[in-house]
This record gives C-alpha cells, structure tokens and sequence, in this order.
C-alpha cells in the first residue's frame, strides 16, 4: 500500500442473513474455464465528493455497504468462492452460509484533480487504490477455495473518492459484472425495491456445448495448472516498474463517429469491398486498429530500415485483430440478456499489414472486423492464433454505460480499466461528455503519445465526408 494511502477500516460483507440457502453451487460452463490463465479484472471509478473524510464515513458509508449487501443476495458468486479440486472432478462456484467479500476503506493524500484530468498518467498512478483479492487456499486434498472479489473505496478528503472493484473473470464478463454494479448503484441510489430492477440468470447450464468443448479444456487445466490456482500467487502487476508507460485518453464524438460510418459506406461501395455489420463498434475498432499499427510501423521504420524503405515481407506480415463478442440473444442459443457468467467468444480478424497501412486500411478493417461479427459460429470452437502474430485487442464495450454509474452521490467523473496495461491494446467505453461518442483509453509510451495524436487527427481528417 502506497504511504499516501491508509487503511481506515476493513469489512466483511455478506448477503442479509437467512436470505439464501445454506449452499448453493454453479458449474462453471466451457465459456468459463479458459479465464483460469487470465488476470484478474480491475475497474474503478472516480467520483466528486468536496465532503470530509467524516462525512462519508457517517453519511455515504453505510449505504454503501448496506446496499451492497442486498445486491449480493441475488448476485452471491461474487461472494462465493470457486472450488478447483483434483481430477476428475470439475471446479464449480460454491457458496456456503456466511461467505462474503472484502470491502476497505482508505484515505489517501494524492491529487485528486490530477488523478481526473485529461493529461496523460504514469502507469503506476492508480495502483495504490486497487484492491487485492486474497489468494486461494489449499486443502489437504489439493482443492483450491479461491475468492472472487474484492472491493476498495478510497476517499480523497474534501475532494472525491474513488470505487475500485477486483474480481475473477471466470465468474463474469464484462456483460455481467455491470449488471452488478448497476444494481448495486441503483439500490444505493435509494431504489430499494428490486421489483423493478433485472434479475440474474444463474442457470449456467444453458449454455450449449454440443462439441464436447469443456472437458477438452478440463484437461487442458490439468495438465497444466495456472498459477492462479496457487495460494502463493503474485498480485504484483508487473507493469509498475514501466516508468515510460503512460494512460492516454481521449473521445471520439458523435459527429466523428456518425461521419466515420458514412465515409466507410461510400468509400466501400467505390472500391468494391463489402460492408457487413458497420456499429460504431466496429468503426471505432477498425480507425484505432490502422492507427496503431501505423504507429508501430513508423518505430519499425527508425529500428530497422536503413534504405528508407520497407521490406516486401515487412508489407506481408499479417497483423491480427481480437475482440469479444457477446453470445447473449443470438437467436442459435437463446440466451437471455441477464444471463450471469461469461457468454463470450473469441473473435479474431486478420490482415496483411499493406491493406492495413494503405489507403483503403480502414474500410479493409471494418469488413473483416464486420464478417468476422456477422459469420461467426458460435457453437464452433473459438479459432487459435499464432502467438507470434501482430496482435491487437480491445476490451469493454460503449454498451455498458459505465458513465450511468450512480450510487446516489452523482455520475461517475472517470472510469477506467486498471489491467489495461498493454501498448498491444485498448479500452472503449461511452463516453461521460456525449451521447453516442466513445471513449478510448490506451497505454503508449511517453514519447509516442504525441506521434499517435498526430496519426489519429490525420486518419480522422482523411474521412471528412
């Protein structure tokens, strides 16, 4: 824990007593099981709050927590914990009487302004205020009990606080996770009754599996067990020490994003090339895809090209696009939108990197991005990638509406995703300033931030209509 952050208090929270049955267990589904090998998901959110550190404690705390509270009862797996026992038998969510998660609460001397603003951000600057979730114990058996959240609120005294969520991926996407968050906010808003509010789904048998997929992946977990499965796994990220890593942050705003899916309508339909499933999804993707990989290609030139001139084969190379798509309501599985767990599929575009670069790159990254949307299969295993390829991905979504987020103290001022720690990859979100605009969060280098700036402004001038 940073110096500039202490500790005020630590809590246990549990759903209301008597409100759930003594034990409950869930199966994790193939769509679960592969998060084993991934990193935890860290959110936080920064909230105004020009109060003492008193005044939240004795007016907003216990709110909060008793808010929390009932929102566990319908979303217990994240108070649960996650059984791996020894083959042959399958890991699955167990909760059990009294079972809850960590809630603390610190105070922190830092900046808060400066934690908000625009400019770009040491990597390291939001650490300190990232919860940890504890680390699995191990039975005499060989059984990994593994909580799967933890929860940090941090006050900045007279200025804001700060609502920092860790949990396991294997208990929820993205989808999910905000369904939690958005009841728990509403509750805490004052909307006490859950009438009104979407329940989950916690029937995680409903998802198909006609191919047998998830003992193939059973096995694969095995034979080589992640390290997250041991009560000595590091929390430490070792992005801490990367001192010339920044967060930038900037929006893509309606109009761009309107006048980016006209352009690549018309400039499509001049030179032949298919539009498939253009959202605002895809043509964002498809503009920071070209961006970055332009940007890459400019380092590449200074390190590598002394003729001033790439390779043939540097034109050759095939650079890679991953992206999540959400399973619920496709009408082939009939999976309804409040369905808890991960409903999610790996999807890959690729595209040699001369389409990518040239000066039809976006189009070429809006139709395979697009097929690669509207023809996925998703009964078929998920493709695999050559870990040599130029990858980029993205994570979130602008339909989660993280800016929406109010636990009755007004919206959320920022959000971001803490793991993000990767120059290979970027976050979306909606954006707080417009509706329909987007916002992009990504880690680069100090000294590339500017060069970025520079190639984004040109690609965005070049689609003008």
């Amino acid at each position: 824990m940073d110096e500039e952050v202490k500790v005020i208090h630590q809590y246990q929270v549990s759903p209301p007593q008597g409100s759930l049955p003594s034990s409950i267990t869930i199966p994790l589904s193939h769509l679960d099981l592969p998060w084993f090998h991934c990193p935890h998901v860290k959110r936080i959110f920064y909230y105004n709050f020009p109060h003492s550190t008193q005044h939240f404690l004795q007016t907003s705390l216990p709110i909060l927590k008793n808010s929390l509270s009932l929102t566990l009862q319908h979303f217990f797996p994240f108070s649960s914990k996650i059984i791996f026992p020894p083959k042959p038998q399958t890991p699955h969510i167990l909760y059990s009487q009294g079972d809850s998660i960590s809630l603390t609460i610190c105070e922190s001397k830092s900046n808060f302004n400066h934690l908000i603003s625009n400019s770009p951000k040491d990597l390291t600057i939001a650490f300190p205020f990232v919860p940890l979730i504890p680390p699995p114990s191990i039975l005499e058996d060989g059984t990994s009990c593994i909580p799967t959240m933890a929860i940090q609120i941090t006050i900045f005294p007279n200025s804001g606080f700060t609502i920092c969520i860790t949990f396991r991926h294997e208990i929820a996407d993205g989808k999910a996770f905000h369904h939690f968050i958005k009841f728990w906010s509403s509750l805490s808003k004052g909307n006490l009754e859950c009438s009104f509010l979407s329940l989950p789904l916690h029937k995680r048998e409903i998802i198909q599996d006609p191919k047998n997929l998830k003992q193939s992946i059973l096995e694969q977990l095995w034979n080589h067990p992640p390290k997250s499965l041991e009560s000595t796994t590091s929390t430490n990220d070792h992005a801490a020490s990367r001192n010339n890593i920044v967060r930038y942050r900037f929006n893509l705003t309606r109009h761009q994003v309107e006048n980016l899916k006209k352009w690549v309508v018309t400039k499509c339909q001049n030179i032949g090339l298919e539009t498939f499933h253009l959202s605002t999804f895809v043509v964002a993707c498809s503009l920071l895809w070209v961006c970055i990989v332009k940007l890459k290609s400019l380092e590449d030139f200074s390190d590598k090209v002394i003729d001033n001139s790439p390779t043939d084969d540097d034109y050759e190379d095939i650079h890679g696009f991953g992206f999540l798509m959400d399973l619920r309501n496709r009408f082939e599985l009939s999976i309804p939108s409040t369905y808890f767990g991960n409903c999610l599929s790996f999807c890959l575009a690729t595209l040699p990197k001369r389409k990518l670069v040239g000066e039809n790159g976006i189009c070429e990254a809006a139709n395979i991005i697009g097929r690669e949307i509207s023809l996925k299969d998703p009964l078929k295993e998920d493709k695999e990638f050559n870990k040599s390829l130029n990858m980029i991905r993205v994570i979130g979504s602008p339909k989660f509406d993280v800016y929406e987020t109010d636990f009755g103290l007004g919206k959320p001022i920022l959000t971001d995703v803490i793991n993000n720690d990767e120059s290979s990859a970027f976050c979306l979100s909606d954006s707080k300033d417009e509706y329909c605009g987007v916002e992009v969060a990504m880690v680069l280098e100090r000294a590339h931030v500017k060069k970025f700036s520079d190639i984004l402004e040109v690609q965005l001038r070049d689609t003008v209509m």
